[in-house]
Formats: C-alpha cells, sequence, structure tokens
C-alpha cells in the first residue's frame, strides 16, 4: 500500500502507518486536500517566531468538536491528521521563511513534487543570439574596432567582429536554485520535529526520514 491510500481502522482500534515528512505532506495536501489556513498575525502572538505548536493545539481544539472530521474536503472527509499536519506547516516561523514558506511546501505537496535543485547543471558558453536560415543556425556576431592590413599590397580598413556569448545557465542561478532547495529542506526538518514533539498525530507516525539535504553533492 503507497503513502496515497487512506488511513484505515481496523478492529475498532486505530494503525498507526509510519512515513516520512515528505510523504505525510503529500498525503495530507494532495490525497487529503487538506488547506493551508494563514491567520492574520494579530490573532495568536508570534514574538517572531511563527505561529508554533499552541496554534495547532487551537486547531486540534477545534477538530475535537467536529463530528464529521475535516473542514475543507469538498464531499468528502479530510483526515484530521492531515488538519493537523497543515496547521503545523501554517505555523512555520519567519526565520525559516514563515508563511511564503508555508505556501511554498504545501503546493510542492499537493503536486508531489520536490523543488528544482537544476541536477547536473553546469554554466555553459553559449552565444547570446542565434540567427537561423535555410544553411542552419549561426552564432550572431557584431563589430567591435576596425584594423588596418595590407591586402594585395594595399592597406585596407577591416571590420573586427566578435561572437557575443553568455554563461546558461549562470553559477547564480545554479545557487539560488540550490539554496531554495536547502530553504526547503530546513522547512520539512521543523515540521517533522514540530510533529515528533507535539505527539497529536493519532494515525500517523513521523519517523526522522528527511530527503537528502544536498542531493548535487556525491554520497
Amino acid at each position: 500500500m503507497s503513502f496515497h491510500s487512506k488511513i484505515t481502522r481496523k478492529g475498532g482500534g486505530r494503525v498507526k502507518r509510519a512515513l516520512g515528512v515528505q510523504a505525510a505532506l503529500e498525503w495530507a495536501f494532495r490525497v487529503e486536500k487538506a488547506q493551508l489556513e494563514l491567520p492574520p498575525p494579530s490573532d495568536i502572538e508570534e514574538e517572531g517566531f511563527g505561529f508554533g505548536l499552541e496554534y495547532v493545539l487551537l486547531q486540534r481544539a477545534a477538530l475535537g468538536c467536529k463530528v464529521d472530521g475535516g473542514q475543507h474536503k469538498i464531499g468528502g472527509y479530510v483526515h484530521e491528521d492531515a488538519e493537523v499536519i497543515a496547521a503545523t506547516v501554517a505555523g512555520l516561523p519567519d526565520n525559516l521563511g514563515g508563511k511564503r514558506m508555508a505556501i511554498r511546501v504545501a503546493e510542492l505537496a499537493r503536486a508531489g513534487l520536490t523543488p528544482d535543485w537544476m541536477p547536473g547543471a553546469v554554466p555553459r558558453c553559449v552565444p547570446v543570439d542565434i540567427k537561423r536560415n535555410r544553411h542552419g543556425d549561426r552564432a550572431t556576431s557584431e563589430v567591435v574596432g576596425t584594423e588596418r592590413v595590407l591586402i594585395k599590397g594595399k592597406w585596407r580598413s577591416v571590420e573586427v567582429r566578435a561572437c557575443p556569448v553568455r554563461f546558461s545557465p549562470d553559477q547564480r542561478q545554479i545557487n539560488s536554485a540550490r539554496q531554495a532547495y536547502e530553504d526547503w529542506w530546513q522547512a520539512l526538518g521543523w515540521v517533522r520535529d514540530g510533529l515528533i514533539a507535539g505527539g497529536m498525530l493519532r494515525e500517523v507516525e513521523l519517523t526522522d526520514m528527511l530527503p537528502r539535504k544536498r542531493p548535487w553533492e556525491p554520497r
């Protein structure tokens, strides 16, 4: 059974399933269709550290008052553990990206994606522009100066042309993509630690498993 299957009860008892944090996020947002609620800062005393587990506890208390389950899944039940996971993501602290990172984590989980860290990318020198005709592609060039040259006994002025080049992708693009991946990885670590420490999941058991921190580095 994959992590996309629903969590079920057997024989009246609760059966916990062990999931890594990325799998748990994808189950909550992609399968259970949990929604990310980001309350205004005035609702909770943030003290610069996000909403934290206090907000999750408030959400849990609200869920305890509901008989029919989740609040958001149209035409169906949203598992209460999925709601707790979504509430924890909503509490990401400002130093890890706050609301913007919470939205990013939820969107990636809902799509079943990992941030694009540009695997295999290296800066390559390519022409700035290319002209295409029936003979094929040709890099454009431009005049960068003139030179006097002796041609058949006569001095003539000739154009000196060069092909403008650029690096694509450049190193800044690669570094930016990989920094964004590491920021996402740190956010997942915070969500995992908060869910494990809070002990509020009833049918999902979070493991220590995280995606690789720097998959572009050799093992």
